[in-house]
């Protein structure tokens, strides 16, 4: 089983507990804003399925982002193939965070963990990030974890979309 520990939060598998935080989470529209429709709670359980067969599978995923000192799940974050319609081949690297979770750096904290799991301990030469160009927060993060922007694309929606990457 992996975990990655930080200061403040533990990336882990997912729990049968995990669903009704992550199926609230995923039926938020603010947090669904750039992220496409909400999600009823079977798709949000089939996410954490799938989220959790990429960790089985491939030694890494999206892992449940829990708060050390409640034990509060708050989101997600981790890496994962890129979408087939984006310009560029490679790994992700993504995060969702409950609204309740915004705006205390978890955000940031977790991806720092994952770049470093995934340049460290998977040795991939470069992570991508993937955002609508409206999604500034987002962004924000992806700057402050280093990474540059690197191409704008419209997927299959018609989103316009934003390329970052970081070099290991």
């Amino acid at each position: 089983m992996i975990e990655i520990k930080t200061g403040r939060l533990l990336l882990r598998s997912w729990r049968d507990t995990d669903l009704d935080p992550w199926a609230e989470m995923s039926a938020d529209p603010e947090v669904r804003e750039h992220l496409g429709p909400l999600l009823s709670r079977e798709q949000a359980a089939a996410s954490i399925r799938y989220f959790q067969e990429c960790i089985d599978r491939d030694g890494f995923g999206f892992w449940a982002v829990e708060v050390l000192e409640t034990g509060e799940l708050v989101g997600m974050a981790g890496l994962d193939a890129v979408d087939e319609e984006a310009p560029v081949d490679g790994v992700e690297i993504g995060w969702r965070l409950a609204r309740s979770a915004w705006g205390h750096g978890y955000a940031t904290e977790a991806a720092l963990a994952v770049l470093d799991y995934g340049f460290d301990r998977l040795g991939l030469p470069e992570i991508l990030s993937i955002t609508a160009v409206g999604n500034v927060r987002s962004q924000a993060v992806m700057r402050r974890l280093g990474m540059s922007p690197l191409t704008e694309f419209d997927d299959d929606d018609g989103v316009h979309q934003v390329v970052f990457r970081k070099e290991r």
